[in-house]
């Protein structure tokens, strides 16, 4: 699977047209042309820009809140609008493959007309990575043949490692992570990827890594070209890695780039990375909940600040279960989650055949179908604000309360460090409100700071 993810030139992948001609059949004709006019400027944006051809979609929720059914939900609509949809699965959990009653496998899968389905398994993604090392070093020699040594098949997964190559590998299908030597090709892209993590903490973890591994990057940079040891070793080990990755998209055969081309390719490859997360039009997430859970709606919330913490934005939430069945917990609902948009979807019963035709097309599934569709067009909330005139700092953090929020501050007050749901933020502070931190209070689901004179 791992040469199907991260080659532009596989072949199992459909090579579809940009959107597929309209349906003959009646009940679907009039679903198309109204999904295709909401999307058509995202159409028409996505064929003048490459960079922005492909989004990211992704679900967050307490388990068994109704994630995978959510995401199976959001790739049927994106299918039946016309847009070339892809559903990736990150665990051995086999709902997905129930829901849309095809077999998931570790090479892309068509299941229906623009839905093809993956299933991401990191003991094969971590062989294609390894080869490629081996490739280069095969031209390089730097190990004298010890990599070549080394089995892959061998090599079990640590604690740590799907969280990395699940980003790198939606990097990749996505093209978050392209450099100059690794362009995708038009016909090889998705419009929508959706990702179905291992877990939401998992996928909170992989959404935060490229702006938390920015600052290694910054220090490994500093080793690297200011001690003996860095100077010694950090141009062989770039050299192999630019060798393998094509991150320069240069051959050392010819005229290599230096080691500091190469780390600030490195460092704008990651900066890419990180700002996709906050753009609408690349990264869509969304929060499931129980809406009749008290549970689930307080784990939804908490799971908003922990996006907000991470470095991202949430573009809806979406409840599994009618606003009828329980009008009380409906308005609860959308009242708790202001100003996000909030959505309905029907409850799926697992021991029944599913139709996805009348679900998509049934009325009480409109609602949600236009949050998905038009959520890269919503408004940016600001979960920041400053206020030069009173010294202040606002921070949006739903589903936590002030003590779980702690406040640091390095370089002269000039930063201010956000810790809180087991992720830390790093805010610069505009010249005019730097100082110390001299009392904050907790209001309105906001923490509203006010710097000392």
């Amino acid at each position: 699977m791992a040469s199907l993810l991260f080659s532009s030139s596989s072949s199992s992948q459909p090579n579809y047209s940009p959107l597929n001609p309209i349906s003959t059949k009646p009940h679907l004709r009039k679903f198309q042309a109204l999904v295709i006019t909401a999307s058509s400027s995202s159409s028409s944006s996505s064929s003048a820009s490459d960079d922005t051809s492909t989004r990211l979609v992704t679900f967050l929720g307490k388990g068994g809140s109704g994630k995978t059914t959510s995401a199976v939900f959001a790739a049927q609509h994106y299918a039946m609008s016309g847009l070339r949809t892809c559903l990736v699965i990150h665990s051995q959990d086999s709902t997905a493959e129930y829901l849309l009653d095809c077999k998931i496998g570790t090479t892309p899968t068509i299941c229906n007309n623009n839905l093809s389905t993956v299933r991401l398994e990191t003991t094969k993604m971590l062989l294609e990575p390894l080869n490629q090392l081996k490739e280069a070093d095969a031209r390089l020699n730097m190990t004298q043949g010890v990599l070549e040594g080394v089995v892959a098949e061998e090599l079990g997964v640590l604690p740590g490692m799907d969280s990395i190559f699940s980003a790198l590998a939606l990097g990749r299908l996505v093209g978050f992570l392209e450099t100059a030597g690794r362009k995708n090709h038009q016909n090889d892209k998705f419009d929508v990827i959706i990702y179905d993590g291992i877990s939401t903490e998992e996928t909170l973890r992989m959404m935060g890594a490229t702006s938390k591994t920015r600052l290694y990057l910054k220090y490994l940079r500093n080793m690297a070209e200011k001690t003996d040891l860095g100077r010694l070793a950090g141009p062989s080990v770039l050299r192999l890695v630019d060798e393998a990755m094509s991150i320069s998209g240069r051959s050392f055969h010819l005229s290599g780039p230096m080691s500091s081309e190469i780390w600030d390719i490195i460092e704008q490859m990651l900066e890419r990375g990180s700002s996709a997360f906050s753009e609408p039009g690349k990264f869509g997430c969304f929060l499931v909940m129980d809406p009749n859970s008290a549970t689930s709606v307080n784990s939804a919330l908490r799971y908003w600040g922990c996006t907000i913490q991470a470095g991202a934005q949430i573009s809806g939430a979406i409840a599994v279960g009618l606003p009828h069945s329980n009008v009380e917990s409906a308005e609860r609902v959308r009242n708790d989650f202001l100003p996000l948009p909030v959505a309905f979807t029907p409850y799926l019963s697992m021991g029944s055949i599913i139709d996805w035709n009348a679900i998509i097309l049934d009325t009480s599934s409109k609602n949600a179908r236009d949050l998905l569709s038009l959520s890269h067009k919503s408004r940016v909330i600001s979960s920041v604000k400053f206020d030069a005139a009173k010294k202040s700092v606002t921070l949006l953090m739903p589903g936590f309360d002030k003590s779980e929020i702690k406040l640091f501050q390095y370089r002269g007050g000039s930063e201010l460090l956000v810790e809180a749901g087991d992720q830390r933020r790093v805010i610069c502070l505009p010249s005019e409100i730097q100082g110390k931190v001299g009392s904050a209070k907790f209001m309105d689901r906001s923490l509203v700071i006010t710097m000392g004179k």
